[in-house]
């Protein structure tokens, strides 16, 4: 059969921020594909292992070793197949052999080849036929926390969604839009800001929590009223990274909260600012407050990350106790697209909506575009500004063209 593999490659390359990845090439009889791991800064204590302990030479050596020899043969176009044997191969839940980043390397990779192969785009392999729904962009716009050193706001991301654009130009557009604003906004603030972005390409300043709400607020409101588009905004609290296990330590604010204490502090700003959208509020292994803060704010979208990991195992027992509404999906967290299809389909079962994100450490990949579309995700976290985020944002476009009259844009309200 022309779909079946017949050849593997891997080689070391660079993720956006400088670190070291894997690269992965799959050869069919007639047509390939590769894909390249990204990396996370901030990394939950439950997903896969991205290198084994030797590091990534040893990964590489895995690879030649069994997994290009045991995928030899297999008929691509079972996606499943393909990941079942990548488990196989390595023998562990967490892909310590081979390593995660290899694994969702290659697994993704091959949906490109079958795409290449079949004259298919990847998201049509992913989501078949029925995929043709375009999510809006969720753009980081001032970073604080672990992706500022710790020298900007506590809280990690401050976001924007533009829920109300009309087509994914439009959405795209006043993300960006917002982005330059708050830049101009920011220089007349602070004395000392020299246009500083951090990894996601998200502005970086020495404000606090508040301010950095006030100026993303400022800034929406006078985008939406010139584009005419309703601008929702969000924060990704990334808890865990301030959690010391017995309080949260807010670093800029020189303060230590209880758990009760911080709560009450994002249940205030929620109220406050009018967020939409709360990513990781408490540390991920708090489903309690999540539930609790999930039932006070059901029109919101309260977002499991660090909390799930991309994994249904996580995922069920948040269900069962009522632990957010959203789930964010990150393929490297789990491992394969297989695994994380089966998340995907565990959420959207049980009435939880996925959100396709990148890492911090991305690349110029534009294949997380064709996930989320084919994930059917009505969201895609896949930041604002930088190659490594202007790269999903320009293959939405190309999607959204290439799907034609069929193309739609989620529902998000």
């Amino acid at each position: 059969m022309g779909t079946r593999i017949s050849k593997l490659g891997i080689r070391k390359v660079f993720t956006g921020r400088g670190d070291l990845t894997v690269e992965v090439e799959v050869y069919l009889d007639d047509g390939w594909g590769r894909a390249i791991a990204p990396a996370g800064a901030s990394r939950g204590r439950h997903e896969v292992k991205y290198f084994p302990d030797e590091g990534i030479d040893a990964a590489i050596d895995v690879f030649k070793r069994w997994v290009e020899p045991g995928l030899i043969g297999i008929d691509a176009v079972n996606q499943a197949a393909v990941d079942k044997k990548l488990e196989e191969i390595d023998g562990t839940w967490d892909f310590s052999k081979i390593g995660g980043a290899v694994a969702v390397a290659t697994s993704m990779a091959n949906v490109v080849a079958v795409a290449d192969s079949t004259g298919l785009w990847p998201y049509q392999v992913i989501g078949g036929s029925l995929a043709n729904v375009i999510p809006y962009p969720l753009g980081n716009t001032i970073g604080g926390g672990k992706h500022s050193r710790g020298l900007g706001p506590d809280y990690q991301e401050f976001l924007i969604l533009p829920y109300g654009a009309p087509d994914i130009y439009t959405a795209v557009y006043a993300n960006m839009e917002v982005h330059r604003e708050v830049g101009k906004i920011l220089a007349k603030e602070d004395p000392t800001f020299a246009g500083g972005k951090n990894d996601e390409g998200a502005w970086t300043a020495k404000i606090s929590t508040d301010k950095a709400l006030e100026v993303l607020s400022s800034a929406i409101k006078e985008v939406s009223k010139r584009l005419g588009v309703e601008i929702g905004l969000g924060i990704d609290a990334a808890s865990s990274s301030m959690w010391n296990g017995k309080a949260y330590i807010y670093a800029n604010e020189g303060k230590e909260l209880t758990p009760r204490e911080h709560f009450e502090r994002i249940k205030n700003i929620i109220e406050k600012y009018d967020l939409m959208y709360i990513e990781d509020p408490f540390h991920e292994e708090d489903f309690q407050s999540f539930a609790e803060l999930t039932a006070l704010f059901k029109d919101r979208l309260i977002v499991g990350d660090d909390l799930f990991t991309t994994n249904p195992d996580r995922l069920a027992i948040g269900i069962r106790e009522k632990a957010a509404n959203a789930v964010l999906i990150k393929v490297d967290q789990i491992g394969t697209i297989t695994r994380a299809h089966e998340t995907v389909r565990l959420a959207l079962n049980n009435g939880y909506r996925i959100v396709v994100s990148h890492r911090s450490g991305d690349t110029e990949s534009g294949l997380l575009a064709h996930i989320a579309v084919g994930f059917k995700a009505p969201i895609i976290k896949t930041g604002i500004m930088g190659g490594e985020r202007v790269a999903k944002a320009n293959e939405l476009l190309r999607i959204w063209d290439h799907l034609g009259g069929v193309a739609r844009m989620a529902k998000i309200k």
